[in-house]
């Protein structure tokens, strides 16, 4: 617990003196918003679908578009999962794989992702393949939902790389933290934000336009079990 608030002002600090422009917009969401649906095969006891969590649904959309890149968006993709922590930001978030052979993510997997506060964050591989992958919540975790990661070539010929989540709290403190103090929603945008910075490093170009952050809320009762039949 006391690792939450210097997680905070750490996150914080490198808000402050980051150059990259940001474009952010909110709007209001609906049931077209909400994420995939989760295998039957990679659901159990374990597992903490959106319909699991409490208060309203955000879907962000982290957006970096990447000039000059040295590699496609599967060999970027591939980079990506060969080490997590390359490009996530470790003040916030350290990635331990708990399940699964060592190597990058695979179906089924599961990692323990250590943050700053009295949560950590479990997530299990939900799919991937050559130029994506999504992870999804296990018991425990701050959140309830679902994060994707991938990759693409734009309609102009740039490397995009794209962060997606669908969230929402996983319980009452982390409501208040997360939608009404928003403690916790801006330690996730800043956290993606580095991501995509980073994963536009590893492509070896120049980000073009900064970041975009598209939110969109979703009403909680809407948040229903997306589970497959």
């Amino acid at each position: 617990m006391l690792r939450f608030p210097l997680g905070v002002l750490l996150v914080s600090w490198q808000y402050l003196w980051r150059v990259t422009a940001l474009h952010r917009s909110e709007t209001p969401g609906d049931a077209d918003d909400l994420p995939p649906r989760l295998a039957e095969r990679l659901t159990d006891e374990w597992s903490k679908p959106l319909s699991d969590g409490v208060g309203p649904m955000f879907h962000r959309r982290f957006t970096v578009r990447i000039e000059g890149a040295a590699m496609t968006p599967g060999e970027l993709m591939e980079a990506v999962a060969a080490n997590l922590n390359r490009v996530a930001p470790s003040t916030v978030a350290v990635f331990h794989k708990t399940r699964g052979e060592a190597g990058p993510p695979c179906e089924g997997d599961e990692y323990r992702v250590q943050m700053p506060g009295p949560w950590d964050g479990p997530v299990r591989v939900l799919h991937c393949d050559a130029t994506s992958f999504r992870l999804g919540t296990l018991r425990g975790h701050l959140e309830a939902g679902q994060i994707q990661f991938s990759a693409r070539t734009a309609e102009d010929g740039l490397l995009e790389f794209r962060t997606e989540a669908w969230s929402r709290a996983g319980d009452r403190l982390a409501d208040l933290l997360y939608s009404r103090l928003r403690v916790a929603k801006e330690m996730q945008f800043n956290m993606w934000v580095h991501f995509c910075l980073r994963a536009a490093a590893i492509a070896g170009g120049r980000v073009v336009g900064g970041v975009r952050i598209d939110t969109r809320s979703i009403p909680e009762e809407l948040c229903r079990d997306t589970a497959e039949g």
